[in-house]
C-alpha cells in the first residue's frame, strides 16, 4: 500500500458509537430496522429518530450505502450499508463487500465528511471471514483513497483483539 494512503487509515479497539468522526458506517440489513451487533448499538445510541428516518430510505441493496444524520451519536451522520451474507465466496461476496466500501465512501465525499469510521463489515453474523474481509475492505478503500483527498482519515474500529489483529495483519 502507497505510504501516503497507510497514513490515513487508522485501527482502533472499541465501541464506534463513541467516536469524535464526521461519520459513521453502520453494518445495516436490508430492511434498515436495526437488529443485533454494531447495527442494534447504533440504533440504541443514535436514539428512535434514527429509525424513524431509516424508516423512509426504502431500504437498501447488498453492497449499498444511505445516509441519515447520527442524531444522539457524537458522529454527525451514519452511513447505512449492507454487506453480504457470506456463503463460501463464490456468491460474488468479495465485489459486493468492496462496493459498500466504496458506496459509503462516496457519500462521506457527498457530505463534506473529512473522518469515517467502519466496522468489520459482514464479519458478525454474515459470516465473512475476518481475514479475507479485511483483505477485501483495506483494498476497497485504498484503491478509493488513491483518486480522492477526502476523507482525511479512515478509521477502523474494531470491536475486539481477534477483529483488530485480523485487520492489523492485512493492514
Amino acid at each position: 500500500m502507497d505510504p501516503s494512503i497507510a497514513k490515513r487509515i487508522k485501527l482502533v479497539r472499541g465501541d464506534i458509537t463513541r467516536l469524535r468522526v464526521d461519520a459513521i458506517v453502520n453494518a445495516a440489513n436490508p430492511e434498515l430496522r436495526g437488529g443485533g451487533g454494531v447495527d442494534g448499538a447504533i440504533h440504541r445510541a443514535a436514539g428512535p429518530e434514527l429509525l424513524a428516518k431509516c424508516a423512509t430510505l426504502g431500504g437498501c441493496p447488498t453492497g449499498s450505502a444511505r445516509i441519515t444524520p447520527g442524531y444522539n451519536l457524537p458522529a454527525g451522520y451514519v452511513i447505512h450499508t449492507v454487506g453480504p451474507v457470506y456463503s463460501g465466496g463464490d456468491s460474488n461476496e468479495a465485489d459486493l463487500l468492496s462496493s459498500c466500501y466504496r458506496e459509503s465512501l462516496g457519500l462521506v465525499v457527498e457530505h463534506g465528511c473529512k473522518t469515517v469510521a467502519f466496522p468489520a463489515i459482514s464479519c458478525g453474523v454474515y459470516g465473512y471471514p475476518l481475514e479475507d474481509a479485511a483483505r477485501v475492505s483495506l483494498a476497497a478503500v485504498a484503491g478509493f483513497l488513491t483518486g480522492s483527498a477526502v476523507p482525511e482519515e479512515v478509521i477502523w474500529c474494531l470491536f475486539d483483539a481477534r477483529a483488530y489483529d485480523a485487520f492489523e495483519g492485512a493492514l
